[in-house]
């Protein structure tokens, strides 16, 4: 079958080959068929050695696609149920998921040690413990979602990350309020849905902030009150909150710099939401005064903050309610061949997310 394959760590381009092969297929687990996935920045960053990832490996966590085959003792799906792709499954027995923080839960993270495919040359693995660049997936039955009959693939793919990921922050997370004042650092599609989760909070102000103008555009059809580069953010700090710095700030970049700059931009007191998924050898510096002084919350969000598969629910009932946008979030489609000129869309931030048919 086809995928496309990362190499080795730091390579530029994917290779798209046609014999792979899809195992560990077998009790508790699903093999789908694959319809539908997106490119996050995640797949990047493992890309490019940012976030731990062995290879070779198929990129890609976003996905949704269709039942194949079902091993022994799976009883709760059957061939030909339609489903997303979640690559953060909760077990439901370990000390997370008994607190009820099931999106702390390392089981996912155990599947991404054993690989998820074979081609000729040997084993290959599967990023996040997936990997939806390819047209079959075997996964934990655990990690096949069923969505509804009227959830598009292309949008439930969506839904198995950056969105649940940004609206998740803001919801779950920061816990935004009603009538306060909202910075977005960062806004490609997972900043977009903070964007998005922040308004159907009844944020009064939100301020995208990013320094390519496309994005700036999108970020105010999506819900932000203005949007401005960057090098704008100390005059909005001043000019919308009087100087005193915003109620929540997302950092949705990865980034100590970054984050650093959201930390000063907070008000004392008010809540820094840590979004973006960084590299293990980058640290954020706070002096020990300031942290205890300023009295300000600094938390950081996996996955959403909360059970994942209520924050699916959830977004599916905003989407139909009409309170959020998906379909306007993929701003580019392409064939699975076709997937380098959609990480060229990404590197560039040209796209918010692109829609790659498998």
């Amino acid at each position: 079958m086809r995928a496309a394959v990362q190499r080795e760590i730091g390579q530029d381009k994917l290779e798209v080959v046609d014999d792979v092969e899809a195992v560990g297929f077998g009790p508790g687990k699903v093999r789908l068929r694959i319809k539908a996935t997106g490119l996050c920045h995640s797949d990047l960053s493992a890309m490019h050695g940012v976030l731990p990832q062995p290879a070779p490996f198929v990129p890609g966590h976003e996905g949704a696609g269709e039942v194949v085959e079902v091993g022994e003792g799976v009883d709760r799906l059957r061939a030909g149920d339609r489903v997303l792709v979640c690559w953060l499954p909760a077990c439901g027995q370990c000390p997370s998921c008994q607190r009820g923080q099931t999106h702390l839960c390392l089981t996912g993270f155990l599947n991404a040690a054993a690989p998820n495919y074979r081609c000729p040359s040997g084993d290959v693995f599967g990023f996040a413990g997936t990997g939806t660049f390819a047209e079959e997936l075997v996964v934990d039955a655990a990690c096949a979602v069923p969505i509804p009959d009227d959830v598009p693939y292309e949008i439930a793919a969506l839904i198995g990350c950056g969105v649940t990921t940004g609206i998740g922050a803001a919801l779950n997370t920061a816990k935004v309020r009603a009538g306060s004042s909202v910075a977005v650092l960062g806004c490609g599609g997972v900043g977009i849905s903070v964007i998005q989760g922040a308004r159907a909070a009844g944020a009064a102000e939100i301020v995208a902030v990013d320094p390519v103008a496309a994005r700036r555009e999108g970020a105010v059809r999506f819900g932000a009150t203005e949007a401005i580069g960057p090098e704008e953010l100390a005059d909005a700090r001043n000019r919308v909150t009087g100087g005193e710095g915003f109620d929540y700030v997302f950092e949705v970049v990865g980034r100590s710099d970054t984050a650093r700059t959201a930390y000063e931009t907070t008000r004392r007191g008010g809540t820094l939401c840590v979004v973006g998924a960084g590299a293990m050898d980058d640290f954020l510096k706070i002096n020990m005064f300031e942290l205890f002084f300023d009295e300000k919350r600094i938390l950081p969000s996996l996955y959403g903050g909360g059970d994942v598969l209520r924050s699916y629910q959830r977004v599916i009932r905003l989407w139909r309610a009409g309170r959020i946008d998906l379909a306007g979030l993929i701003t580019h489609r392409v064939r699975l061949e076709e997937v380098n000129e959609a990480v060229r869309q990404m590197r560039s931030g040209e796209a918010l997310r692109t829609s790659i048919t498998v």
